[in-house]
């Protein structure tokens, strides 16, 4: 028996949920599949329409594999591996490409997965914890994960070592879940960026296939009408008429059609806090609590420890997820949105998902 295949019997005997995935070079990830949801079996409502992050190419699939662990990088290469330093000091547009290099389907995971995973845990009651604080999560005095790096100054542990927190790590307090969505290293997520502080994402989940481009200069990007929800070409200047855009209004994040704040640029509340104005209607609302982007009515997710950042005065700026090691201001809800693509430090990793995909 090949030594994959006793990992992969190993894997099964601990995490029966838990599927090995090979990229087209052979090479193995352990992932975590998640079957087709509706908006209702997500906990958003009463819709029986599928979620959009098992739309893609304009056809439903059934599941979507999402790593298990935060990514490391062999060979040009992105993989899910437990007990390893996840990669770090990487932009936007390399963890796209270690994850496309994967083979067709791999890719970056996407903004309405995160969304997605936010629901699901919203539903069930729980909201994840993870390394927010040298090594441990500030709420947990007794619990710490394994050093995976140098200590700073000798004292604390920076990253951990993937999947080494215990069961309040994982999205579903067991080990069949998915580890470190909270903290330990941001992840860049796909499918979303803002524009002079209009918010523009990818249709449905097309972001899983490379085929559609996430570059800066591409055609794919759109903007969301705010009245309908329906996306829009935008006009590259952020200004597109009626669209969904990131205000500052009473010290928080307001969507709306227009830009008002008097000294646009960064900015940072909690994710509890963040709100619609009187122009966003309610197709829209779904969709940017659907993106992970806004809480729904009555969201868990607590209302310290979730800070989320973004720049509405910038040409364009990527998000990354979840927070990292250094500081308690960080959690699963999360969202850092004033780095450029081609940002890069010590705290920023990735983590891949996969989809088969259908035809485009």
């Amino acid at each position: 028996m090949a030594n994959f295949d006793l990992s992969a019997l190993a894997l099964k005997a601990v995490c029966p949920s838990n599927d090995i995935l090979f990229d087209d070079q052979g090479m193995p990830s352990v992932m975590v599949k998640i079957p087709k949801m509706t908006y209702a079996e997500l906990g958003l409502g009463d819709s029986t329409a599928t979620f959009p992050a098992f739309i893609v190419n304009g056809t439903e699939v059934n599941e979507i594999y999402i790593s298990k662990y935060q990514n490391i990088v062999m060979n040009g290469r992105a993989y899910s591996l437990p007990g390893q330093d996840p990669r770090a000091n990487i932009t936007f547009d390399a963890a796209v490409a270690a994850c496309s290099a994967k083979g067709a389907g791999w890719h970056v995971m996407t903004a309405f997965e995160w969304g997605a995973l936010i629901a699901w845990c919203e539903k069930n009651g729980f909201i994840p914890l993870g390394n927010n604080s040298f090594g441990k999560h500030s709420s947990e005095s007794n619990y710490k994960a394994l050093p995976s790096n140098t200590p700073d100054a000798g004292k604390y542990a920076n990253h951990t070592a993937t999947g080494t927190g215990p069961l309040t790590w994982y999205h579903d307090q067991t080990l069949d879940g998915i580890a470190d969505l909270c903290g330990n290293v941001w992840e860049w997520t796909g499918g979303i960026r803002s524009v002079y502080g209009e918010l523009q994402i990818l249709v449905n989940n097309n972001a899983a296939d490379s085929d559609h481009s996430q570059g800066a200069s591409s055609s794919e990007w759109m903007a969301i009408n705010a009245s309908t929800g329906e996306l829009v070409t935008p006009d590259g200047s952020g200004t597109t008429s009626g669209t969904v855009k990131m205000d500052w209004v009473s010290s928080k994040l307001t969507y709306s059609t227009t830009i008002t704040d008097s000294a646009p640029g960064d900015h940072s509340c909690q994710f509890a806090v963040i709100t619609f104005g009187s122009t966003i209607g309610e197709n829209a609302q779904n969709l940017l609590i659907a993106l992970g982007m806004a809480p729904k009515s009555g969201s868990i997710v607590p209302n310290s420890g979730n800070n989320c950042y973004f720049n509405n005065a910038q040409e364009e700026r990527s998000f990354y997820r979840g927070g990292n090691y250094c500081s308690t201001a960080y959690g699963f809800a999360s969202f850092f949105g004033i780095s450029a693509r081609s940002g890069a430090n010590g705290g920023v990793g990735f983590r891949s998902a996969y989809i088969k995909l259908p035809a485009a």
